[in-house]
């Protein structure tokens, strides 16, 4: 056994006694957590290690990550922040310039709102790249924007079906125009670009999110989409001990149309669940996308946007019922994406139907996202135990003009309302939905906290009423986000018996102004007792 003491902190338990000054770590475990001179009369003969004063953290539990995603984007063209189409056709072009033998390029983060009309067309990217496939995906995740020769590649002509649940763009002569949506995004892209990468492409997007994960403090992440290709490269990361975040995993559930199809979808989900169980990885429940975005006008509203449109849910309560009853009496825990209030509704009530069917048991089912629902609805999500999870940086001010405008009404100030979660009882999980957003997590409580904008000092707020003290917003992105796991009994709190996976900061950020998260850097991780990084 080795043992180690560290002292002269300021320590931030995420639990009951929110503050110690000392930690001690037996192994992988926390044996202590409280003052000084206990910790050394129980290990007199420990190392120690001096804090310096400093503040520390329990590592931080991403509710909500792409993981391998998050990895692929810190390799592809950034079009965060680009305010024009001839901006993001620069940033494209300079990368075709400056790597010309690539295959295809990918870039990401570009936002409805800078194209006119939000929806952009093939012929923009065939303006810069007219030869070589490029894909572009929305900051959302939920759908991409590709050039005439990505079309070919993927074989998408004038006689694609729409699959269920997604939609190939297309004009008047019924020709696509290059923008592809949720479920077609999802079945004819995705697969297809997964199909032309290898397993060490795949490692690579691992040990990238690996690294900057232990850069910003991300001790465990939470998955949001598993598929059969992400497990491959995971299943071997696990195995030669590269792992050094852990991995707790929802597997994506399709809309298939068929519910043999759907059902046999949760089988396999409850299947790996008995299977996979390491420190580092572990499949735990399902996700299902009932919805798309407000960005997209593909969520799911009980009114109409504010150009009379709405759009139909991916899954109907019908459909979805008896997925979500399946993978209750597995025991699977179940994630629904629902960023539309009338989709929150069809969330709620496939989990009523769940409870009415299989009757009682210990469910952390889950709603993710919900940027608009009714307060009548949280309090009935908060009595059937719901966890809504929520993504602070979806709120930040700097991307919120165009979700605003397609809303377009007084709907717009109860968005993102964390404060109603919290009065109602309900859990609440913070994460980032990384590579939707950038995957550190101090910024994200900067959101959090202020409702001010991580990316653009300039841009103003967001319902600042609904923001949150600091204290609670750290509980909400380590403890909570590992209570709803099922995983508060080793990860998110820094308490005895857990492991020992924590963060120290070079700056206490609850002592000076919510800017300090913005500019405060992480100088050690440690998971499992290990230490993974340090700065100095």
């Amino acid at each position: 056994m080795t043992t180690q003491l560290y002292t002269n902190g300021r320590i931030f338990t995420s639990d009951t006694r929110r503050w110690a000054e000392a930690l001690l770590v037996q192994d992988e475990r926390i044996l202590y957590v409280g003052d000084a001179h206990t910790a050394a009369r129980l290990s007199p003969d420990a190392p120690v290690t001096d804090l310096g004063g400093r503040l520390v953290l329990p590592g931080f539990v991403d509710g909500h990550a792409h993981v391998i995603g998050t990895g692929e984007a810190l390799g592809q063209v950034s079009l965060w922040g680009a305010k024009s189409v001839e901006e993001i056709q620069q940033r494209i072009k300079t990368r075709d310039t400056e790597d010309p033998g690539t295959d295809r390029i990918l870039a990401t983060g570009w936002l409805h709102g800078v194209i006119p009309g939000g929806v952009p067309e093939a012929a923009m990217l065939d303006a810069v790249v007219p030869g070589k496939p490029v894909y572009a995906f929305a900051y959302d995740f939920h759908s991409v924007w590709v050039n005439t020769a990505a079309l070919a590649e993927l074989g998408i002509d004038d006689h694609t079906p729409n699959p269920h649940g997604g939609t190939i763009k297309r004009d008047s002569q019924g020709h696509a125009t290059g923008y592809i949506d949720e479920n077609a995004f999802y079945d004819l892209v995705l697969p297809f670009l997964d199909s032309q990468v290898d397993g060490n492409q795949h490692g690579a997007s691992i040990a990238a999110v690996q690294q900057a994960y232990r850069e910003t403090g991300v001790t465990t992440a939470c998955d949001m989409g598993f598929n059969e290709t992400d497990l491959a490269a995971f299943k071997r990361a696990d195995k030669d001990g590269s792992l050094t975040s852990r991995l707790i995993a929802y597997w994506r559930v399709n809309s298939t149309g068929s519910a043999e199809n759907n059902i046999a979808q949760v089988q396999r989900a409850a299947e790996l669940a008995v299977e996979h169980q390491s420190p580092f990885l572990r499949v735990v429940g399902i996700k299902i996308i009932i919805d798309g975005t407000i960005d997209g006008c593909t969520a799911t509203l009980g009114m109409p946007y504010a150009d009379g449109s709405n759009a139909e849910p991916i899954w109907s309560l019908e459909e979805l019922a008896p997925v979500v009853a399946a993978a209750d009496a597995a025991g699977l825990k179940v994630a629904m994406h629902a960023i539309g209030d009338e989709s929150v509704r069809i969330a709620i009530a496939a989990v009523e139907h769940a409870v009415a069917v299989n009757g009682p048991r210990e469910r952390r089912h889950r709603i993710e996202h919900l940027e608009l629902v009714d307060r009548a609805d949280v309090d009935r999500l908060a009595a059937l135990g719901i966890t809504a999870s929520m993504q602070p940086v979806h709120a930040d001010p700097a991307i919120s003009e165009n979700w605003a405008a397609k809303l377009g009404d007084h709907r717009v100030e109860r968005g993102f309302a964390w404060p109603w979660i919290r009065e109602a009882g309900a859990c609440l999980a913070f994460g980032t939905d990384s590579p939707t957003s950038p995957h550190a997590p101090l910024p994200n409580m900067y959101v959090a906290t202020t409702r001010a904008s991580a990316l653009d000092a300039a841009a103003g707020t967001n319902v600042p009423d609904f923001a949150l003290p600091l204290a609670a917003s750290i509980e909400h992105a380590t403890r909570d986000s590992a209570w709803t796991c099922g995983a508060e009994h080793d990860i998110g709190r820094l308490a005895a018996g857990l492991f020992a996976d924590f963060v120290v900061l070079d700056t206490d950020v609850f002592a000076g102004s919510a800017a300090a998260l913005l500019e405060a850097k992480v100088v050690r991780t440690v998971v499992g007792g290990r230490t993974v990084h340090t700065k100095k």
